[in-house]
């Protein structure tokens, strides 16, 4: 089977995106791949059907790292879906079902797995003796302290190049060139081909609000759902909310719910159950908005979100693009809308601590650069992750109206150095 015969015959789509064949026929051709794709822009097929072609050539399963045990979920049902033997192995799965993977995997197209299970010599043992093709990294900016979503295992992973003689590829959706180097040094990868895509979403409209008070957030969020007519009518589609915190999630999804929307609510420290439960009745439609913090969405494709509303600022440029990136992808309109307040930034120095890194200073300066920004929002996006930029929008705030936009960056930009100089004023009286 070619490459053009599994994305129609398999997948069902006409053909390929931007990108997505140069990334296909390089690790088909023994050659480490990085890819760049924005959320929404097709990096799973980059890996998904060379490991069909490879398959069925008989050069064996293609092992996929993947950071969350719903994202292997989603994806392995996905596969099978339409036919592709995809395996995994993680904790959730009972032992004699782990047992019949490990037995059978050497006939499957793709093996997801955990990198922290991969720091299990005998696992990786394993895998040498089932002859894997290639390694597929997804979520790949985990691998970086630059990136938001860092995560120790995945700096392990330099362990498979000296372990399996096979190529790699790299995928992620939100990382600048100073990750992507970071992902190449930590993986070792060799003289591999870089494919990004586009960067710009021609149904998206990208929005920053200015606000004081979570009150007054709430109530405007209550206002962009009823003027989309989303969280009543399934007809409308769905919208995600996205607060830092936990007590804020569940402080928004029950204002929302004195609307009379339809909200359920997700964070990390509610029960396995429980959040699979928020997840199930968002899917089937009972609940239309979903108030989440982070711990929501890595992997998740709804296509009918009509609405990313942030009720506070996320901790980076990369996070909140990868987060509102998740609205339209239907290709249907849909908005991005930040609602931003001056006490973000006392919260997020919080949950980046004392021991904050670099990479997270910077990125929380990339997105102060957008949110007090008075240039097309969109540029801005792609000039932080491509380095260029193209014409304006003409879609976003700023484009549409600038006058507005500067009045209120200003207004907020003097409200931070009131804020600053009573504080200063108040430390002063005190000593």
């Amino acid at each position: 089977m070619t490459p053009d015969e599994v994305v129609k015959r398999v997948f069902g789509h006409p053909g390929f995106r931007t990108g997505q064949r140069a990334a296909i026929d390089a690790l088909l051709g023994g050659r480490d791949v990085q890819v760049l794709l924005p959320t929404g822009g097709g990096k799973s097929l980059c890996f998904q059907v060379p490991a069909v072609v490879m398959a069925a050539q008989g050069r064996g399963p293609m092992l996929v790292v993947s950071p969350l045990i719903a994202l292997m979920e989603d994806q392995v049902a996905a596969l099978k879906a339409v036919g592709v033997d995809a395996r995994m192995l993680h904790s959730g799965i009972p032992w004699d079902e782990q047992k019949k993977t490990l037995a059978e995997a050497g006939g499957a197209a793709l093996i997801y797995c955990s990198p922290e299970r991969l720091g299990v010599k005998r696992f990786r043992v394993w895998l040498a003796k089932v002859g894997i093709s290639a390694v597929a990294i997804d979520e790949a900016h985990c691998i970086s302290e630059w990136g938001h979503d860092f995560r120790k295992d995945y700096r392990k992973l330099d362990v498979l190049k000296s372990t399996f003689d096979v190529p790699i590829i790299a995928l992620t959706a939100t990382a600048t060139r100073r990750v992507l180097d970071e992902i190449s040094d930590a993986l070792r990868l060799e003289e591999p081909l870089h494919v990004s895509g586009a960067f710009e979403r021609e149904n998206l409209r990208f929005t920053v609000e200015h606000h004081t008070g979570d009150k007054a957030r709430v109530a405007r969020c209550v206002e962009i759902l009823a003027e989309l007519g989303v969280g009543k009518k399934p007809v409308a589609g769905r919208a995600v909310v996205y607060a830092s915190t936990r007590k804020k999630v569940v402080a928004v999804a029950k204002a929302l719910k004195a609307h009379k929307l339809k909200v359920g609510w997700y964070h990390a420290g509610r029960t396995a159950g429980a959040r699979a439960k928020a997840q199930s009745d968002f899917e089937s439609g009972k609940h239309l908005v979903l108030v989440a913090t982070t711990a929501f969405g890595m992997g998740i494709d709804h296509a009918d979100v009509r609405l990313v509303c942030h009720v506070q600022a996320p901790g980076s440029l990369e996070a909140y693009y990868q987060q509102a990136g998740r609205a339209g992808r239907d290709g249907e309109p849909a908005e991005c809308v930040l609602l931003y307040g001056p006490g973000d930034s006392v919260t997020q120095a919080r949950l980046r601590g004392k021991t904050s890194s670099a990479g997270a200073e910077a990125g929380w300066k990339g997105l102060q650069d957008y949110v007090f920004g008075q240039g097309c929002r969109e540029q801005a996006l792609v000039h932080w992750f491509l380095g260029a930029c193209g014409a304006p929008c003409g879609r976003c705030d700023a484009c549409v109206c600038p006058e507005e936009v500067g009045q209120a960056v200003t207004g907020a930009r003097q409200q931070l150095k009131d804020r600053a100089a009573a504080r200063t004023k108040k430390s002063s009286a005190n000593n």
